[in-house]
């Protein structure tokens, strides 16, 4: 292979140089290449209800394996709009104010993408998501956040209001949270949609977790007075129905702004998963037990980690939703989560993430790691047994 010509810019975007492989893929091969129990990455290991199964086969045998309207099938976007009303109160058009994508992730992109450029500012809170980072990157806007901070992950009013300025363009929320488990309040809520109007800023929320709550309500923005004509709401099947690989997500709110996102999704993905589609219309129609079956059994699987995590000497915060438990490994003589990580799976067989690589401050999660609980009951059984070495070889 010739080296490149001086002067010729290396392969890859210049906006993502400094992302990298992402922590995700790491710890996965790491947790192949020991044996280990992967508690890093959030996807369940057990299927998701029949129902929504057997509806992807029947779509499947029925032969809808071709491009699906660009932008959803009927049925799905009938669905969404169904979803919304029943569960929130909230009245969408399911031609116009309705968007269906390939999961969360491409919302999220084409959402950012959509809406900010050069010289635009996006507020987002630390620790976020990494696929944020990545994407106000590759929109050219800026990045401001305002720190959550270990234990109970409150919202500092000084601190985002900081965060604004004249140039703020979006506020990108993420509630139920990851990585933290939080649920924001209704006075965070609040906060968040005081500041955007003052700003004349859109928010954009990233509820895919909204089904996975254990006793905090979930409140969407656009449910606030006065928020549903600047917000995008964005969510998915994958985490309410056990489906992560289906990668079925969608966005609503205002159809103009609807329509600027389907704009960019349509040269990004055009279309994807054509046969999920109609099954995950199916799941959103299912009986009100269906959602909380689900949020009862994850409940019981975060308390057995978290009992676990506390038995062998961590602190931990007990979170409210989501599938994720952030523990603080600092009593353990850590002070760098990321090395932590990287040799946890060889002192005792387990992967974790540590969340300093969803700051921008890493001093603010140094000695924070998350683990994910939405696994079998003998799968974190046996990561607790493991985890409990660490008292003795600490």
């Amino acid at each position: 292979m010739t080296a490149p010509s001086p002067g010729r810019r290396p392969a890859g975007h210049p906006a993502l140089a400094a992302f990298g492989t992402t922590i995700f893929a790491e710890m996965s091969a790491l947790a192949l290449a020991t044996d280990s129990i992967n508690l890093g990455q959030g996807f369940p290991d057990t299927d998701g209800p029949a129902e929504v199964l057997a509806a992807a086969k029947e779509a499947i045998d029925s032969g809808r394996n071709q491009y699906p309207p660009g932008p959803g099938v009927p049925e799905l976007l009938q669905a969404i709009a169904a979803h919304q009303h029943r569960f929130y109160g909230l009245a969408l058009d399911p031609a116009t104010e309705i968007l269906v994508t390939v999961g969360a992730t491409e919302a999220i992109a084409a959402t950012v993408l959509a809406l900010c450029g050069p010289g635009d500012e996006v507020v987002t809170f630390e620790p976020y998501y990494d696929s944020y980072a990545a994407t106000i990157a590759l929109a050219g806007a800026t990045r401001r956040t305002s720190v959550l901070r270990f234990p109970d992950f409150a919202v500092d009013e000084a601190s985002l209001r900081a965060a604004f300025s004249e140039r703020t363009r979006m506020v990108l929320l993420n509630t139920p949270h990851n990585p933290t488990g939080k649920v924001f309040t209704r006075a965070e809520i609040d906060l968040v949609a005081t500041l955007a109007r003052e700003h004349d800023a859109w928010v954009v929320t990233d509820e895919v977790y909204e089904h996975l709550t254990f006793g905090a309500e979930h409140i969407p923005m656009a449910t606030l007075p006065g928020m549903a004509e600047r917000t995008l709401t964005i969510s998915s099947g994958g985490k309410t129905f056990s489906t992560t690989g289906w990668k079925v997500g969608w966005v609503s709110g205002p159809a103009a702004a609807v329509a600027a996102v389907r704009g960019v999704k349509q040269f990004l993905t055009y279309v994807g998963s054509g046969p999920f589609q109609p099954a995950i219309a199916r799941g959103l129609g299912l009986a009100d037990a269906t959602f909380s079956t689900l949020a009862d059994s994850l409940r019981d699987k975060r308390d057995l980690l978290v009992s676990g995590l506390t038995e062998a000497g961590l602190r931990v915060s007990v979170p409210d939703g989501t599938y994720f438990v952030i523990a603080d490994v600092a009593d353990l003589g850590v002070t760098d989560a990321l090395a932590f990580c990287r040799d946890l799976p060889h002192r005792v067989g387990v992967v974790g993430v540590p969340v300093s690589v969803f700051h921008d401050d890493p001093d603010a999660g140094r000695s924070l790691v998350r683990f994910a609980f939405c696994k079998r009951d003998e799968v974190l059984a046996e990561a607790v047994t493991r985890m409990a070495r660490l008292r003795t070889i600490a």
